[in-house]
């Protein structure tokens, strides 16, 4: 047995308290390490810096503790039961890592909770306890880790079978406000915590339909008995971690539904967060690249299929919304069409497979720099849109009969059969048995390719037009017509900042790279006169507007002047329509009832 207790005497200095019991460490010394990162966050995060303290005793007295490296220890042999004392360092206001004030506290098990080598399968415990203070007095607790002792969103003892269970728990405290519904008879809660306003019925009425959507695709029942979403309301942010029977999301407060308004579009972006992170609990946390199942979370696991874990799930979490009625099919089309500009306004996606955008996230996906849209393509949005070609080739080859729902439940059923390890070759072997047809060409290429994928074709089958055009201005996400758009085009993306605008990124090849504009200037005048966004916009916009332009610009603290020749505006941004006469076309691939057990 391994025993854990947390808690805080200093929660407004941000400090958690672990005390860690082990019954019968190793005689010949006791290794001891924090994982290096969390699963479904592929880079290395070295929880292990945010140490401040640590010490062992046994029955006898102290035990001399060694370091091994930045993230491991060695304890010296016991007498009887060690117990290791040590202090976290919280206030990382993420999903990923530990945060504690005086508001609330928050920790994912994997940033807090130290392994112990060797026994990593025994059973654990933990008890955690209210932080100490009079801001914390009122405090409740909200996990889905097997509770052994209080009252329901209590702290107390909890339970979990090993140490990958125990951290694939994430643990919030505070005065949160909670909401409860229920899909396909499991309970699912939702937990908020922050300041805001929401309209509580509709947030829990629209989770209920999109968790049933996603039940009864996969079959019922669910893979959880209950399940937790966890949402931290913050003033700006987004962002999703999946874990076994709950999620930790971040979300701005203007993303939640608010009473009396109608739904707007940050409602439906939290909406698809919840769905793609509710999915991921078949595709990712059961049904798995065999790596990542044998991960020990010290170091890097490489695996090409995160494409398909997280690019179907990309995939199915807004086809689940319209699916649902949550949304329109128009807003459905509308958001393909903003993922379809994001993949095509990146060179990176002429250069990067998406297999290789998977296997290469450690280094490049999730250390993006200012020229990562020349270098990289996202396996999250091209994914999507390999999961969209490879469903629409399916349910055309099948006359409508199959499809990538087909897929999933296949190997869904491998995961009940197997444990759901999925090898390099698993899903392409299984999207040619459900088509009926060898369609492993065209998935090689789209996989493992970088020509641009043939989308139109596909979607005009299905009644669907594909359309481009210029982008309007620098904050176009596409998926609409536009009344006016550029004639002309800088070749760089720009911002507004204090210190006037700033140069995020240049299209290799563009106009602003050629001339020798580079990203992290500030562009402080163009043509003599001050550049604010609006001006550039308006002056692409003219049909008039010469080729040649003067842009100055501030490169650290020498002022620079250029001499830029515009290039005509490109036309790549994707918008979608839907004939009148193509809505029967539709039904089964986006009005597609699921089935009930």
């Amino acid at each position: 047995m391994i025993r854990y207790a947390i808690g805080s005497t200093l929660p407004a200095a941000h400090y958690f308290d672990i005390q860690l019991t082990i019954d019968q460490p190793d005689p010949e010394g006791q290794c001891l390490r924090m994982p290096a990162w969390i699963p479904g966050s592929y880079m290395i995060r070295d929880f292990a810096r945010h140490i401040v303290e640590i010490s062992a005793r046994d029955d006898t007295g102290e035990v001399a503790l060694e370091q091994l490296n930045k993230s491991s220890y060695r304890a010296a042999p016991a007498a009887g039961t060690l117990q290791v004392d040590y202090r976290v360092y919280a206030w990382d206001l993420s999903v990923r890592g530990a945060h504690l004030d005086t508001t609330h506290g928050f920790f994912n098990g994997s940033s807090v909770f130290l392994e112990v080598l060797g026994q990593s399968d025994q059973p654990c415990r933990v008890q955690i306890d209210r932080p100490v203070g009079p801001a914390c007095e009122q405090w409740r607790l909200a996990t889905t880790l097997a509770r052994l002792s209080g009252e329901e969103f209590g702290f107390g003892e909890f339970a979990a079978v090993d140490y990958q269970e125990l951290i694939d728990h994430p643990v919030e405290m505070g005065g949160f406000e909670q909401v409860s519904f229920e899909a396909c008879g499991v309970r699912h809660d939702v937990v908020l915590t922050g300041r805001f306003e929401c309209d509580y019925a509709r947030l829990s009425d629209d989770l209920a339909q999109i968790c049933t959507t996603h039940i009864r695709m996969f079959g019922e029942p669910a893979p959880m008995q209950r399940y937790l979403f966890l949402v931290m309301v913050v003033g700006d942010g987004y962002g999703g971690l999946e874990h076994r029977s709950s999620t930790a999301l971040m979300c701005s407060r203007n993303d939640l539904p608010r009473p009396g308004a109608q739904p707007d579009a940050a409602y439906r972006q939290f909406l698809g967060l919840c769905s793609h992170e509710y999915f991921h609990s078949w595709n990712v946390k059961r049904i798995h690249p065999r790596v990542l199942g044998a991960a020990d979370l010290s170091s890097e696991a490489y695996t090409p299929l995160l494409w398909a874990f997280e690019g179907i799930t990309s995939y199915f979490d807004d086809l689940a919304l319209v699916r649902s009625g949550c949304i329109t099919r128009e807003q459905y089309l509308e958001a393909i069409g903003q993922t379809m500009t994001r993949v095509q306004r990146g060179q990176g996606r002429l250069r990067q497979s998406v297999a290789q955008s998977s296997f290469n996230a450690w280094s490049k996906f999730y250390k993006q720099d200012e020229n990562a849209p020349n270098a990289i393509v996202s396996y999250y949005a091209k994914g999507s849109l390999v999961a969209l070609c490879i469903d629409l080739r399916i349910r055309q080859l099948t006359d409508q009969n199959k499809s990538l729902d087909d897929v999933m439940r296949a190997l869904w059923a491998l995961y009940q059969k197997n444990g759901g390890a999925v090898d390099d070759d698993t899903i392409q072997r299984l999207v040619t048995e459900v088509a009926g047809q060898d369609i492993g060409e065209d998935l090689t290429q789209w996989i493992n390719g970088t020509n641009d994928l043939p989308l139109a074709q596909l979607l005009t089958q299905h009644g669907v037009t594909l359309n481009t055009r210029s982008a309007s201005g620098f904050q176009d996400k596409g998926g609409s017509e536009a009344a006016e758009s550029f004639s002309w085009s800088l070749g760089a993306s720009l911002k507004q900042s204090t210190c006037g605008l700033e140069v995020v990124s240049v299209r290799e090849g563009g106009a602003a790279q050629v001339a020798g504009v580079a990203a992290g200037d500030q562009l402080i005048a163009w043509n003599g006169i001050k550049a604010t966004l609006a001006d550039c916009e308006s002056l692409l916009k003219r049909t008039a507007t010469g080729p040649t332009q003067q842009i100055t610009v501030f490169r650290r603290d020498e002022l620079m002047q250029f001499e830029v020749s515009l290039q005509p505006a490109p036309a790549d941004t994707v918008y979608l329509r839907m004939p009148d006469a193509a809505a029967g076309v539709l039904d089964d691939w986006l009005g597609a009832l699921m089935p009930s057990s």
